[in-house]
């Protein structure tokens, strides 16, 4: 038989089917080899190269005023987004992780918490008034008695807040990190912007080269209309905790950071605070503080549709769907990852569907008068 292994034409098959294996298996092992060597460096290369396409625009304006000196602006723009940045965040992860460590302790420790006595004003309010004033009064004076049910499960809560407080030094340190690989990457811009062309050119072809400045309006969108509006209403809010003297502002201030993100608006950790100054500060800082969390709680309304679909042909409601099922899925990163993912498929899926709208425009026999723009 012409095909056997015995024959001439079998050994030759075998020899390169032999070999085919050993090569692909060889690659397969070096990229797997390079995986687990970069694996650590991923997320703070992902995070620093976001950085670096959101704040580029700023980037150049720097450059231009250094007359050019592409080095020396990235030095200054990198130390001056760990100042405005990572100075705020300290200050405030300083007494959030002050906070969780002595709650943790606490709670793992003594399976238990030091709660002060309630207000006097409590027992007048409406409906929940006179129960809320009991439980607290008791949780007080024998916490063991009001929580005895659920011990347990505070212990495991002790036991996540403590681990939440250890990883909170290293996500600040991953963070600085990241904002130092922006600084390398942007003097390089130019050759990134060659790099990510020619993927495109290989995945799409040459003539959907628009692919990558959607890829990077879109993230600059994003960075600016949900993580830049949560960040300043975060910073804003934590800043009128500390000056109130509200317990815990760090904690607080994070809660509303991570409710911004999520959309769910940081009105729900206002409030609550607004109640508690109303019933243990003087009036004039209570008041004060309700006419701060005002226009802070409701300045999102107003940049967020500006800020997110500034420059961006895709409509804002898919930008808005990636970037939210995006950080559901994957946390902060998958806000951007999420939102450049959806908008790519969106334009790709408009591509493909436009030789049938321009079919449908000219009355089905494909005499139209041009294609139709997939943004609208």
């Amino acid at each position: 038989m012409t095909g056997s292994p015995e024959s001439p034409t079998g050994g030759v098959y075998v020899e390169r089917a032999l070999e085919a294996s050993i090569r692909i298996g060889l690659v397969a092992l070096l990229i797997l080899w390079s995986f687990q060597i970069v694996r650590p460096f991923i997320i703070p290369i992902i995070w620093g190269t976001i950085i670096a396409v959101a704040a580029y625009p700023g980037y150049q304006w720097l450059q231009g005023v250094m007359g050019g000196r592409r080095k020396l602006s990235a030095i200054l723009f990198t130390l001056f987004m760990l100042l405005v940045v990572i100075a705020p965040t300290l200050m405030l992860s300083g007494t959030l992780v002050e906070t969780v460590r002595l709650l943790a302790q606490d709670l793992t420790e003594h399976g238990t918490l030091t709660i002060p006595p309630p207000p006097e004003t409590i027992k007048s309010w409406p409906l929940i008034g006179v129960e809320l004033d009991s439980f607290w009064s008791l949780a007080s004076e024998n916490i063991q008695a009001a929580l005895k049910q659920i011990g347990p499960q505070i212990r495991q809560v002790g036991k996540w807040l403590l681990a939440t407080a250890a990883g909170a030094g290293f996500g600040i340190l991953q963070f600085i990190f990241a904002i130092i690989i922006a600084g390398v990457l942007m003097p390089c811009a130019a050759s990134g912007d060659r790099i990510a062309h020619a993927i495109v050119a290989r995945l799409a072809g040459a003539e959907r080269a628009d692919l990558v400045e959607l890829a990077e309006k879109t993230i600059r969108s994003v960075a600016s209309g949900i993580l830049g509006v949560a960040l300043i209403q975060s910073l804003l809010a934590g800043l009128g905790f500390m000056v109130a003297g509200v317990p815990a502002a760090g904690f607080w201030a994070l809660l509303c950071l991570l409710l911004g993100v999520a959309q769910i608006g940081i009105i729900l950790v206002l409030v609550p605070v607004i109640i508690y100054l109303f019933n243990t500060a003087d009036t004039v800082t209570a008041v004060a503080f309700l006419v701060w969390s005002i226009p802070v709680g409701l300045i999102d309304n107003i940049l967020k549709p500006i800020l997110l679909a500034r420059g961006v042909k895709t409509p804002m409601v898919i930008i808005f769907m990636g970037a939210i099922g995006g950080f559901l899925a994957s946390g902060i990163i998958g806000l951007f990852v999420g939102a450049v993912v959806l908008a790519l498929s969106y334009e790709l899926f408009m591509l493909w569907l436009n030789p049938v709208q321009t079919q449908l425009s000219s009355g089905g026999d494909g005499a139209g008068s041009g294609p139709v723009n997939p943004s609208g």
